[in-house]
């Protein structure tokens, strides 16, 4: 099998169709948005975003594919881990941009500290660092 040097997840976030602002994600984790694509009415297509150089995509639902946004899906199907160097402070950022808190930070004797958020779209985030 051939090794790939440059193999990463990029993982997709579904979201409801007619969006047109995705700022949160700037706002929450300081992402950057690289490139977008909008349909004719200007609503988010899919963009292509940048948390520290890890890329993550934002697409609007594709139900003939099955791939819907949580609120379509009784939930998200996938919980999206996040290491950062403060755990406390990003999940406070997050908070701040609209973030609902499902679990507040906690050190675990397994070595990590983290905590749980949704998103305004409906997406779990599990803030986690090493300690």
């Amino acid at each position: 099998m051939k090794a790939y040097n440059d193999t990463f997840f990029a993982p997709q976030l579904f979201i409801n169709s007619g969006v047109y602002d995705i700022s949160f994600y700037q706002n929450a984790f300081n992402a950057k948005e690289l490139r977008r694509w909008n349909n004719e009415d200007g609503s988010l297509h899919v963009a292509e975003l940048s948390v520290n150089g890890a890329l993550f995509h934002v697409h609007e639902d594709k139900p003939a594919a099955g791939l819907l946004s949580p609120s379509k899906n009784n939930g998200t199907t996938a919980l999206i881990g996040l290491f950062v160097p403060d755990v406390d402070a990003c999940m406070e950022q997050a908070l701040a941009a609209g973030a609902t808190l499902i679990s507040k930070a906690t050190s675990y004797d397994y070595g990590y500290r983290q905590g749980e958020i949704k998103d305004p779209f409906g997406h779990v985030w599990l803030i986690e660092m090493k300690i």
